[in-house]
């Protein structure tokens, strides 16, 4: 774990280790304006574990947001978690395509237009 920098705040977009029972990736989807003075986020977990049958899985491709391998982002289950649980530094940022088809996920998934 790298020292974390005065004034750092995770960024929409980029994705983190998350330190939980285990350390998890996650992709952090609230806006910057939250992210920098709220004490948590909102994130959409990552698995690299395929499951056809759902939907509202948004594959990642192994290099995007600097995870190494075929991803997929459960934007089915959006949460909010307390920032200390985010691990310093960022794994990498998803391509604006990726993030728009987990915008797009996270819409579908809380029936919003």
């Amino acid at each position: 774990m790298s020292k974390v920098p005065t004034g750092w705040y995770p960024k929409r977009g980029e994705v983190y280790w998350l330190r939980l029972d285990k350390d998890r990736p996650a992709l952090i989807v609230s806006s910057d304006a939250l992210n920098r003075h709220a004490l948590d986020v909102c994130v959409v977990p990552i698995t690299s574990v395929h499951h056809g049958r759902f939907a509202l899985r948004v594959a990642i491709k192994a290099g995007d947001g600097g995870l190494s391998r075929d991803s997929w982002a459960k934007c089915d289950q959006v949460t909010t978690l307390d920032k200390q649980v985010v691990v310093y530094p960022p794994l990498g940022r998803l391509s604006a395509t990726t993030l728009q088809g987990v915008e797009d996920g996270i819409r579908l998934a809380l029936e919003l237009k």
